[in-house]
């Protein structure tokens, strides 16, 4: 690509890969820069659970956000492979919430929405998910919820960019941006090179709120580490994600389980495994799947979510300038409303209309009040 590109996004991970690929499939031409490698912080560190949904039901703006990326996530996944040859994973796998305190408010959420679910008594439980160990927990069948696995999405969405004509720059970070007149005139990187384009788009993941700041904009966004624990038990244990408020655990194909995971946003940019965070994931692992008691732990990893004050994501126009577009703060949710956010941004920059509505989602927000959401994600 040698001539200025319509838009140049910054950040590579699922955020701005989906971005960058549903931009090109309308007809623009797009560059994309990562400061590192393509999707090798959150977007290839987490579970790939993708929740339900139903958009002509959902409640609210999030909600319709989440499930307008759920219910497109087959076709979507179909797409990729079929352009590609690449299989990212995705399957109906069916989940099971458990829930220490009331679930009716939860679950009412889901009935509003038109979201499939069954409450499960003790024989319900051990039907649909006889791993699971003994609970006085109350326990709800989800049966469309699906998985994704992230590093194979990630090289798919890397693959289906380059098919589609997306010029990628990897390890090149953006420093700087030059502003005139209301625009921004070009982005420049570490090395001191000038890139221009029509519009920018900036989907950095933990590190937007430095790129943001440089444009006189300071939405909060920081860095939220995770850590994730993978069993390899020699036998599978385990047929659906089960998921406690904030933890889960996520079955492979293979058999593997994915334990996960801990929220730390004091730990910063330092991106770490703890004995205390390992040790607290493979505790609650253990105690809701007991064969997991003997399964060797095969690897443990962490990532740093883009978290945000109030739990959104800022999704739109940079105040003040005419062709900033942002896309970040999707804290634990960046896979799973990447494909709503892709086309958010799609529609923003194209001129189109949008069928979700982003006011909720502005840079210039105030933070919003605690609400509730369909799905903790």
């Amino acid at each position: 690509m040698s001539r200025v590109p319509d838009v140049l996004v910054i950040g590579g991970g699922v955020i701005g890969l989906t971005s960058a690929y549903q931009l090109a499939r309308a007809g623009c031409s797009v560059r994309l820069f990562d400061r590192g490698a393509f999707g090798a912080e959150a977007s290839w560190a987490g579970a790939g659970i993708i929740p339900p949904g139903n958009p002509a039901g959902a409640r609210t703006a999030y909600d319709r956000l989440r499930a307008t990326s759920s219910t497109s996530f087959s076709a979507f996944s179909a797409e990729l492979r079929d352009r590609t040859g690449i299989d990212n994973g995705y399957r109906v796998c069916g989940g099971v919430e458990l829930f220490e305190c009331d679930a009716a408010e939860t679950t009412d959420l889901w009935l509003k929405e038109g979201i499939r679910f069954e409450p499960l008594d003790d024989g319900g439980r051990r039907r649909v998910e006889p791993g699971l160990g003994r609970t006085t927990a109350d326990a709800v069948y989800l049966p469309d919820m699906a998985q994704v696995r992230n590093p194979w999405h990630i090289r798919s969405l890397v693959e289906a960019c380059r098919h589609v004509g997306v010029d990628l720059k990897a390890n090149v970070p953006v420093a700087d941006f030059e502003v005139r007149g209301g625009r921004i005139v070009h982005a420049t990187d570490i090395y001191g090179e000038n890139h221009t384009a029509d519009n920018f788009l900036i989907a950095g993941g933990a590190w937007s709120e430095e790129l943001l700041q440089t444009l006189g904009v300071h939405p909060g966004i920081h860095p939220v580490l995770g850590q994730i624990v993978l069993f390899a038990p020699p036998r599978p244990v385990l047929r659906r994600i089960v998921s406690v408020d904030k933890r889960y655990l996520v079955p492979r194909d293979d058999g593997r389980v994915l334990a996960g995971a801990t929220e730390e946003p004091e730990a910063g940019f330092e991106k770490r495994n703890t004995p205390e965070g390992v040790g607290g994931l493979m505790e609650f692992a253990r105690e809701l799947v007991p064969a997991l008691a003997t399964a060797p732990v095969e690897k443990t990893w962490s990532g740093l979510r883009p978290g945000s004050p109030d739990g959104l994501p800022f999704l739109g126009p940079v105040p003040g300038l005419r062709n900033a577009f942002a896309a970040c703060g999707h804290f634990r949710a960046g896979i799973q409303l990447s494909i709503g956010t892709a086309g958010v941004l799609t529609d923003l920059i194209t001129g189109r209309p949008s069928t979700v509505p982003v006011d909720d989602f502005r840079l210039d927000r105030p933070p919003a009040p605690p609400f509730p959401a369909a799905f903790r994600s």
